[in-house]
């Protein structure tokens, strides 16, 4: 009796001691232990600064980090890099708080910040200074054409030529001649230059000394599409006009862009009122960074846009020149019009 006592005394402490173990190896965890949230240790952020290029080479380096994220400074954000490594080149001069985020493989974080000061310098990359000796067409090393008529989208009026009574380099500037002439079908002529193929770049600052046209129903302007207009089409490819004008809005000048969400009839942009647009050479001027578009009239700002990545401002853009007669925006022509150009001294780009 007490030996069979002693065996169940036995049986039951065994059954307890593998119950007890059971119930602590499941659980809602499972058998998975909770993993230790450890901290990166030890960041450093080391930033070398490349003369005035705007060029600066970060280097970030922490125990039981696996990522690093940077803030630039200057609205560029969330700039991962697994190494700790990265390089970035700052548009423009000035003083940037970075800070660099340390993430270990459990989620935890530790951050750095550090001041730069970056001085920038832009340098001529691109000019046409329209400077011939003798009166000739466009250099086409740096201009093509855009030919014919159909309205271009905005029921224009006109139809464009590579001739030279439509567009001439003469005197030190260039001449973009608006018409009032029969031409396949159309009452107007003009010319419509374009860089694509030719000339495209990314960011920089662009200045155009010009004097408009005048009279009812001219529409010059100076403006760029992106390089992938082709496959993107347009306005997916971005449209950024740096100067419109309408003889119909005397001194009134446009500086707009052009991209999906904002187009056509519901563009981004803003006016300014200048005096003389037509009698006389005024500086247009676009300044395009990653973080900013700002456009200009005789170095005063009137437009500022906040880029960003998920924009279509972010590649290769080409420019154009050109005369519009009519159209959506040009509005009513003069019945009394004849002739009229908008003269350009130069065009220069710089980065």
């Amino acid at each position: 009796m007490l030996l069979r006592s002693i065996l169940k005394l036995k049986f039951f402490s065994v059954l307890f001691i593998l119950l007890l173990a059971a119930l602590t190896s499941c659980g809602k965890g499972g058998d998975t232990p909770t993993p230790v949230s450890t901290a990166p240790t030890n960041l450093t952020l080391e930033a070398t600064v490349s003369g005035t290029s705007g060029n600066v080479v970060f280097k970030a380096s922490a125990t039981n980090a696996v990522m690093y994220t940077f803030d630039l400074g200057n609205g560029i954000k969330d700039q991962v890099s697994v190494t700790g490594d990265l390089t970035y080149k700052y548009s423009t001069t000035g003083v940037y708080t970075v800070t660099v985020v340390a993430k270990s493989s459990s989620g935890a974080t530790a951050s750095k910040t550090t001041v730069l000061n970056v001085t920038t310098t832009l340098s001529l990359v691109w000019a046409d200074e329209f400077d011939a000796t003798t009166a000739s067409a466009p250099d086409p090393s740096k201009w093509g054409y855009d030919l014919g008529a159909g309205g271009w989208g905005n029921n224009e009026l006109e139809y464009y030529t590579n001739r030279t009574t439509n567009s001439i380099v003469s005197g030190g500037t260039l001449k973009i001649t608006a018409i009032k002439e029969a031409l396949s079908g159309s009452n107007y002529t003009s010319a419509r230059l374009l860089s694509k193929g030719k000339f495209s770049f990314k960011y920089g600052r662009v200045e155009v000394s010009a004097k408009l046209p005048a009279g009812g129903g001219t529409w010059p302007a100076i403006w760029m599409l992106g390089d992938n207009i082709s496959t993107a089409g347009w306005p997916n490819c971005g449209e950024i006009d740096i100067m419109e004008h309408t003889g119909n809005s005397l001194n009134k000048i446009y500086g707009t862009l052009h991209y999906p969400g904002r187009f056509g009839g519901n563009p981004d942009g803003a006016t300014t009122m200048i005096s003389n647009a037509t009698t006389a050479f005024h500086k247009y001027t676009l300044e395009w960074t990653d973080v900013n578009i700002k456009i200009y009239v005789d170095d005063v700002v009137f437009y500022t846009f906040a880029n960003n990545p998920t924009t279509p401002f972010n590649q290769n853009f080409f420019l154009i020149l050109n005369v519009a007669m009519g159209g959506n925006m040009g509005g009513t022509i003069d019945p009394a019009f004849t002739s009229s150009a908008m003269e350009i001294d130069y065009i220069r780009v710089y980065q």
